[in-house]
């Protein structure tokens, strides 16, 4: 990609035409109208997730009938294979054997309505709530173990730069790209003086794929969810360089994402999904039940692995496999705590802000324009007065404020071009 040097102004102004491209626009539904009927429209729905941690809430309010309990008991949460596949099959519809909504990396929903991962054919999404907080890795090859990588990724620069020298090729592996995993790898490399546009090769595994492929040496580093991390130092494969609530302390992850057209066509059915997804976050994220819900996703139906390999990053307790271990670190995921299950659009706007800055999404991205006609936060809000979720549960603006990351740059949602011009390192379009 040609990196362009992009000025302040340019990216205050820019133009409403991409936004323009979301078609078929939210659906205003005023305050409260899914309460108003008898029942959900339907019982069921098709909702896919990828075997990572922050899917809990979805599996949880199948596994201990929240869904049954809000009228909704036939939604089923169907694995998918990848992102990509969880893509296809959105694409799909639920009414055409496909999903109508899934657990989904944040930017997908966005990327999809703008038709940039579609070929270019739009499919209107909308975010109706996060999934979690926090509690994703970056995991190195034992290759590298005494090189002195951390938080601090710039030890990798010469090693990289020699290994290309001498003809290897450097692959740093993430789930999907222009997702948080892309996102967060590119951050670290970035911060530590690392291009991750020429320096190394980023390449795309689907997240139960990546600790596999590791242990055959195919990727020297990838970012991903748990439990994925934690089983790679579990098997001795490597080790885990940071996580990324390191490198940005209770960032936004996962969403839960439905396409417009089953939101527009089921009002009622889409609150009650949300508030049992609600109330099984609630549930996750009580420390009570965090030993039973490490076995409930080890199951076979779920992800198929020791509930070894979730419980202990899943409480806070995080043995990095390179000598540092930690306890009560406050780094596990949130699903509830923490206005974690609300979908600010600040975040929103932070993620399309990264995808800019990587040529994802053109330069002239209206990031205010898209957040709006995507993050359905209005949904959360009547979900959560239904449900009677306590003020204080319920955050007070659509804004978090700002945000700080490690290496002291500064987010602010009101001026993201400011923070785009900070950036040393980036490929603007």
């Amino acid at each position: 990609m040609t990196k362009t040097m992009t000025t302040r102004r340019h990216f205050l102004q820019g133009a409403t035409a991409t936004a323009a491209t979301l078609l078929a626009a939210k659906a205003l539904f005023p305050s409260g109208v899914f309460a108003q009927g008898a029942g959900p429209e339907v019982t069921g729905a098709k909702l896919g997730f990828i075997a990572l941690t922050d899917s809990s809430p979805l599996i949880i309010a199948r596994e201990k009938g929240f869904f049954a309990q809000h009228g909704v008991g036939d939604v089923e949460v169907l694995k998918q294979a990848s992102w990509g596949a969880t893509r296809d099959n959105l694409v799909l519809g639920g009414a055409a054997n496909g999903i109508d909504g899934a657990h989904i990396l944040t930017p997908m929903p966005y990327l999809m309505s703008l038709g940039t991962v579609t070929n270019g054919a739009p499919v209107p999404m909308s975010i109706i709530a996060r999934l979690n907080l926090d509690a994703q890795g970056i995991s190195v090859s034992q290759a590298y173990k005494d090189a002195g990588v951390g938080l601090d990724a710039s030890p990798l620069k010469a090693i990289f730069a020699e290994r290309k020298a001498a003809g290897q090729e450097v692959n740093v592996a993430m789930t999907f790209p222009g997702g948080t995993h892309d996102l967060w790898i590119r951050y670290w490399l970035a911060a530590g003086g690392i291009d991750p546009n020429s320096e190394v090769s980023l390449i795309t595994v689907p997240p139960p794929q990546m600790v596999a492929n590791m242990k055959v040496g195919t990727m020297d580093a990838f970012c991903v969810g748990e439990p994925w991390n934690e089983q790679l130092v579990n098997q001795n494969v490597g080790f885990t360089a940071t996580t990324t609530g390191e490198i940005w302390k209770n960032h936004p992850e996962k969403a839960l994402a439905l396409r417009n057209d089953f939101i527009e066509a089921n009002p009622r059915a889409t609150e009650a999904i949300l508030m049992a997804v609600m109330e099984a976050a609630q549930w996750a994220d009580a420390t009570e039940n965090k030993e039973e819900l490490a076995q409930i996703l080890g199951k076979r139906p779920w992800f198929n692995i020791p509930a070894a390999d979730v419980a202990g990053r899943l409480k806070g307790d995080i043995n990095y496999g390179n000598g540092r271990v930690e306890t009560a670190t406050g780094l596990e995921m949130k699903f509830w705590r923490d206005h974690a299950s609300y979908p600010f659009k600040s975040h929103d706007a932070w993620f399309l802000a990264e995808n800019m800055r990587w040529g994802y999404l053109p330069g002239t991205t209206d990031i205010a324009a898209t957040v709006d006609q995507v993050n359905r936060e209005d949904l959360w809000r009547g979900a959560a007065a239904t449900l009677g979720v306590a003020a204080s549960d319920i955050p007070e603006g659509t804004s978090r404020g700002i945000e700080t990351f490690f290496d002291g740059k500064v987010f602010d949602p009101a001026d993201p071009g400011a923070y785009l011009e900070s950036l040393a390192i980036k490929a603007m379009v």
